[in-house]
């Protein structure tokens, strides 16, 4: 334990102590800061945007669970992203919310994980004689795939899914490398009715997510106050 305590300066050490409520939280955060090499900046964002609770609540779900990383990718994507950084109006359009996370990049790779590598926006690919697409294509270094996400400024439709399914099959035909996983679509809506996404992905085939994004930072009293009620019911449910 003190090697790992001793892999952090003072200055995350007061944050840790002074901004999380139990063991479980600042381990958390501290192994956290450890593997993606926060900087005190970094982690007072996360600690302020309540990554932990998030984290916790998340029930994040893939179609297409073929894929050879299945277990693990609910690990590294999430059910909410959080991109109070970004200084959109509103309403605002699609292509505000593109050009906004591209233009704070840094900000927007901190929230989804530093081991996204992005490949670029508007991302062509030509199926046929016509060009189609891509909102934002990354690169995900530990599931070794192209990941792209798709922007919407609604709630989420059935439908998205019809689009982003035909993006992962041409890319997994055109762009894929021989020695990479199947490419995996994630969906960032303003809202994702659980019972709606879970229909909706039950028989997709191909690795596919949908998330919702928030533009203002969360309550974190009301986040607490969802996990613990969620905890309290998990162990109803177990008794």
């Amino acid at each position: 334990m003190p090697n790992i305590l001793g892999a952090l300066n003072w200055s995350h050490h007061i944050d840790l102590l002074g901004k999380t409520r139990n063991l479980e939280e600042k381990v958390f955060y501290l192994l956290l800061s450890i593997k993606e090499k926060f900087t005190v900046k970094e982690l007072r964002r996360h600690l302020n945007s309540g990554l932990y609770e998030r984290q916790k609540l998340s029930s994040q779900q893939i179609a297409g669970n073929q894929h050879p990383n299945a277990e693990i990718i609910p690990q590294i994507f999430r059910d909410k992203y959080i991109f109070e950084f970004l200084d959109l109006p509103e309403p605002h359009s699609e292509n505000d919310l593109q050009k906004g996370l591209v233009k704070n990049l840094k900000q927007f790779i901190l929230e989804i994980g530093r081991d996204f590598t992005f490949i670029g926006e508007e991302y062509r690919l030509q199926v046929g004689k016509q060009d189609f697409y891509i909102d934002l294509l990354f690169y995900h270094r530990e599931l070794q795939c192209l990941v792209a996400f798709e922007l919407k400024v609604s709630a989420f439709q059935p439908e998205f899914l019809g689009k982003l399914n035909f993006y992962l099959e041409a890319l997994d035909r055109e762009v894929k490398k021989p020695h990479e996983n199947p490419s995996i679509g994630v969906l960032l809506c303003t809202e994702n009715d659980k019972e709606i996404v879970e229909i909706a992905l039950s028989r997709n085939m191909s690795p596919a997510l949908v998330a919702e994004y928030e533009t203002k930072l969360l309550d974190k009293d009301l986040l607490r106050r969802m996990l613990r009620e969620w905890m309290e019911n998990v162990v109803v449910n177990e008794d």
